[in-house]
């Protein structure tokens, strides 16, 4: 099955998949350029996606922090949902439904994002992250790697992640739903996985390709039917260590 996966992805259909999550990829890199570089770049337009991080007191900050974290979900969490993507892509007479499928899955992130924007503008307001979002507080680091390392414990964690495991299953209990909702389902259920890992953002950094790289690839293996087990409560452990060694100050 895998390796007609692979065989499958050069459809134009997956090429435009793969394009958006580099096209992601590329305007997180540009968001995240330091200033001394911005200056010395030749790279037109990199103050504006540099901009786009950066929270203003108005309702123009809110929609540009939301599709700050539209871009940051598009191009973290679609490599997440490859392979439940490819499950439905070979089940025959999905033909044409690829699409709704990927839509109704985007637009519960678009929801998400639009949450976390909120989010991060009132933690912005109250003076516990800077404008990029990096928490400047230690008991906000804390406990949101604390949180998210007992989220990792949680069975309704491990109900979602199942699901996510066990994509054509998922795909035949709901078949009936239709693409669009299938795709909404399927959005929930991620967003059931990585809420918590996703909000890990604000510790290590929204503008930190290194973080958002790491957290990508953990968010992919903890998604991998036998590798996944293994990763989900040792990451739990890690996290919460992590958590109470930044609270006590160490």
């Amino acid at each position: 099955m895998r390796a007609e996966w692979i065989r499958g992805m050069g459809a134009p259909h997956w090429l435009v998949l793969f394009g958006i999550v580099l096209v992601g990829w590329v305007a997180l890199y540009l968001m995240a350029i330091p200033a001394e570089l911005r200056e010395l770049s030749q790279i037109y337009g990199a103050q504006f996606w540099a901009d786009l991080c950066r929270v203003t007191p108005d309702a123009a900050g809110v929609l540009k922090l939301w599709a700050m974290w539209a871009l940051m979900s598009a191009a973290m969490m679609l490599p997440t949902a490859l392979p439940a993507f490819a499950t439905f892509d070979d089940l025959p007479g999905t033909q044409g439904d690829f699409w709704r499928l990927v839509g109704g899955y985007l637009g519960v992130w678009l929801v998400f994002s639009a949450i976390a924007a909120v989010v991060q503008m009132g933690l912005w307001r109250l003076g516990v992250v800077d404008q990029t979002g990096l928490s400047l507080n230690v008991w906000l680091s804390g406990g949101l790697l604390i949180l998210a390392g007992a989220y990792q414990f949680s069975a309704f964690k491990a109900a979602c992640v199942s699901k996510c495991r066990a994509p054509f299953a998922f795909f035949m209990q709901h078949w009936a739903e239709g693409p669009w909702r299938m795709g909404g389902r399927l959005g929930a259920v991620c967003l059931g996985c990585c809420w918590a890992l996703m909000l890990l953002a604000f510790v290590g950094g929204m503008m930190s390709l290194a973080f958002m790289g790491l957290a990508t690839l953990l968010m992919v293996l903890e998604k991998l039917p036998q590798l996944g087990e293994r990763l989900t409560r040792p990451l739990g452990v890690a996290l919460i260590g992590a958590g109470v060694l930044i609270g006590v100050g160490f």
